[in-house]
């Protein structure tokens, strides 16, 4: 099977929504699920629905390429002797005790979710409902201090009621970045950390969910289909280095009230669109 360059220029395009939206909070998979719905891609349901997850490894790619040092257990000095960072094991620790209720939720509901809730109207309200949302908590947040600031202050209690919130990212167009970073700021944590600690988190999430969807689809990919995964996963990686940077200079003098906009206006845009067609 070949690819036509329409099918790549619709997976360039893809990758580029899949690099800005995975780590602003306003729902990748939302988006992507929706981008489909005008571009959709010349493939099997099956494999799109497996393309939709896995092309995210680009994403947290990035994010390990720029957070490796901060990630990696170990460190090297002299005469190639390795040096445990104790507080960054620590730290992976917390996520794993973060991951652990989105990993069961997941396990049980998932086809269930996309069978039932990958909708349009879903995706709108889950859209509106978190913009609003971030609204809210960032004008109650102007009258508060942050009680976290550092990523080593996070608890495993503090760790284990993220991993809670990031629970509700299973619907469509929550945002997983979203829902864990409004967890993390009612509960104190800065906008920073919130947003770092959501970088973490999303690698082992990621390669979970990944696993798991190629495990479902099956390993017998055509060279069609492999290379829209390489090129999809290429692009998101490349957009989403420039918008984690970008991310992380934004949240140091802003909040998070413009992306709680954003969602409200695609959300209302959405609804409009597919009540007349």
């Amino acid at each position: 099977m070949s690819l036509e360059l329409t099918e790549i220029l619709k997976v360039i395009f893809i990758g580029i929504i899949e690099g800005i939206t995975e780590w602003l909070p306003i729902s990748s998979t939302g988006h992507m699920l929706l981008v489909d719905q005008f571009v959709a891609l010349n493939m099997s349901t099956a494999f799109k629905e497996m393309f939709f997850v896995v092309i995210q490894l680009g994403a947290i790619l990035a994010v390990v390429v720029i957070f490796w040092k901060k990630m990696f257990p170990f460190q090297f000095g002299k005469n190639a002797q390795s040096i445990i960072k104790k507080d960054t094991f620590s730290l992976w620790f917390k996520v794993v005790v973060a991951c652990i209720p989105g990993a069961i939720v997941t396990i049980l509901f998932d086809d269930y979710i996309e069978a039932n809730l990958h909708t349009p109207l879903v995706i709108a309200l889950a859209l509106i409902f978190y913009g609003i949302a971030f609204i809210l908590i960032e004008q109650w947040n102007k009258k508060r201090l942050p009680t976290t600031t550092r990523l080593d202050d996070i608890t495993y209690r503090t760790a284990f009621i993220i991993g809670l919130f990031q629970v509700l990212s299973i619907i469509p167009g929550t945002s997983r970045s979203g829902a864990t970073i409004i967890g993390a700021l009612l509960i104190g944590i800065s906008r920073v950390v919130a947003a770092e600690f959501t970088f973490f988190l999303a690698v082992p999430v990621m390669f979970g969910l990944s696993a798991l969807k190629i495990l479902k689809f099956g390993f017998s990919f055509t060279s069609a289909e492999l290379l829209i995964l390489g090129i999809g996963m290429a692009v998101a990686f490349v957009v989403s280095v420039l918008v984690i940077k970008f991310l992380l200079g934004y949240i140091k003098k802003h909040d998070f009230k413009a992306f709680g906009w954003y969602r409200i206006a695609l959300g209302i845009i959405v609804i409009v669109y597919f009540s007349i067609v």
